[in-house]
């Protein structure tokens, strides 16, 4: 059997894993601000009807300010004004999108 044979199924698991890697790359190179803002003014709609405050909650009551930790590229601030502890959330995100960090009511 020839050599070439032998080694066709390592380079196709190269391949593959080099393609996987660009993807991964590409998705995390791709997620904007205005993306990130709209995950988590959904899920801060859903932490508020969760807790029984969801009634009047809006998506327009979120932004978001440049993180400053470790780690931290946003930091999507939600609640209504005046501040209200008991409806105020703050989700920290990494620069994948992923979430770091929720501060909300019961973590006061």
């Amino acid at each position: 059997m020839p050599r070439l044979v032998w080694f066709l199924p390592v380079g196709l698991l190269v391949a593959l894993a080099a393609l996987l890697g660009w993807r991964q790359g590409w998705i995390h190179a791709n997620v904007s601000e205005t993306q990130v803002i709209a995950m988590y003014a959904q899920q801060y709609l859903d932490d508020r009807a969760r807790d029984g405050t969801g009634q009047g909650a809006q998506p327009s009551e979120c932004r978001a300010v440049p993180g400053e930790g470790s780690g931290v590229w946003l930091v999507v601030v939600c609640g209504p004004e005046p501040h209200d502890p008991a409806r105020h959330y703050t989700y920290y995100v990494t620069r994948a999108g992923d979430l770091a960090r929720v501060v909300g009511p019961g973590d006061a």
